[in-house]
C-alpha cells in the first residue's frame, strides 16, 4: 500500500494531507506522482506524512518500497516510535506485529537485530522479562560493527579511529551484542 492508497483509504486529498501534515503541497504532489521517492525525503517529512496518515514511519516506508531504505532513517523512526508510544506500548506493539521476524525473514538483518536490541534494551530498562520468542536470533551478529553515520564521519574527518573506539566504549550492551554501535536512543528530535 502506497501513500496514494493510504490517502484513498482515509478519504484524504493531497491538499488535506499537506494541511494536516504541514508538508508543502508541492512536496506531497511530487511524492504522490512518483517524482520524489518517499525514502529520499527527510526524516521530518516522512514523520509528518506518516503521522497525518496514522501509520508508523517504517510502515510507510515499507509501503513505499519493498527495497530497504536508509538505515539511519529506519533507526530514527524506531526511536521516534518509542518516544511517541512509550516503552511498554512499544514493546507490546513490536511483539504483536512480529516485525523482528518479518525483517529477519526478508534478509533485513540490520533492521531485525536493531529492533530486537531495542526490545531487549527497553525490557531491561523497565524490568520486563525478555521475550523468548526471539532466542534463536539472539545468537546472530552482524559481520562488521555497524557505526552511526556521525561516528564514521567524525573518524574520517579526524583521520583517526578514536571516535569509533569511544563509540564502542559507550555503546548500549543490547545493541553491541549484535555488533550494532548505538549509545543514545532516547535523545531524538
Amino acid at each position: 500500500m502506497n501513500v496514494n492508497e493510504l490517502m484513498e483509504q482515509k478519504a484524504i486529498t493531497k491538499y488535506r494531507l499537506s494541511q494536516n501534515s504541514g508538508v508543502p503541497y508541492t512536496t506531497v504532489c511530487d511524492i504522490c506522482n512518483g517524482k520524489t521517492k518517499l525514502e529520499n525525503c527527510s526524516v521530518k517529512t516522512v514523520y509528518k506524512i506518516a503521522e497525518a496518515l496514522g501509520v508508523f514511519m517504517e510502515s510507510l516506508l515499507d509501503f513505499a518500497s519493498e527495497e530497504r531504505g536508509n538505515f539511519e532513517l529506519y533507526k530514527s523512526s524506531v526511536c521516534h516510535r518509542v518516544k511517541e508510544m512509550g516503552d511498554i506500548d512499544f514493546i507490546i506493539d513490536t511483539l504483536e506485529q512480529d516485525e523482528i521476524r518479518v525483517y529477519y525473514q526478508r534478509g533485513w538483518y540490520r533492521e531485525s537485530l536493531y529492533l530486537l536490541a531495542m526490545l531487549d534494551y527497553l525490557s531491561r530498562m523497565n524490568s520486563v522479562p525478555f521475550c523468548t520468542r526471539y532466542d534463536d536470533l539472539r545468537c546472530c551478529r552482524l559481520k562488521e560493527p555497524l557505526y552511526p553515520t556521525g561516528i564514521l564521519t567524525a573518524a574520517l574527518v579526524s583521520d583517526s579511529d578514536a571516535p569509533k573506539t569511544k563509540a564502542l566504549q559507550e555503546a548500549i550492551p543490547e545493541f553491541l551484542r549484535f555488533n550494532i554501535v548505538e549509545s543514545e536512543v532516547r535523545d531524538v528530535v
